[in-house]
């Protein structure tokens, strides 16, 4: 089981840290991925990290902005959303997969989302 949590309103160029905790003992054996969807659109890739976290991954809409990081310790995984702009807004849902991946059917575990809202 996945639980989101950390979204909210922000101003844009405001930040904001996701966190996604993991349930279960093998979530750290698995690549871990950030998606988002907004109104209306479909849910998108942004973020994804491999079990170790030595390998990481973007969408171009998001490279040089936000950052995801795991520890494994913990069983969680983050995502740091910095600068942040009004089409950030969406509902953010963190995913695990046996590998790093952006394609959003080969991750078996979802979150509930959190929702990040970005004003101008």
């Amino acid at each position: 089981q996945l639980v989101e949590s950390g979204g909210g309103s922000v101003q844009a160029g405001g930040s904001l840290r996701l966190s996604c905790a993991a349930s279960g003992d093998t979530f750290s054996s698995y690549g871990a991925g950030w998606f988002r969807q907004a109104p209306g659109k479909k849910r998108e890739f942004i973020a994804g990290i491999s079990w170790t976290g030595g390998t990481t991954y973007y969408a171009d809409s998001v490279k040089g902005r936000f950052t995801i990081s795991r520890d494994n310790a913990k069983n969680a995984v983050y995502l740091q959303l910095n600068s942040l702009k009004p089409e950030d807004t969406a509902v953010y849902y963190c995913a695990a997969a046996p590998l790093l991946t952006q394609y959003a059917d080969r991750y078996g575990s979802w979150g509930q989302g959190t929702q990040v809202t970005v004003s101008s």
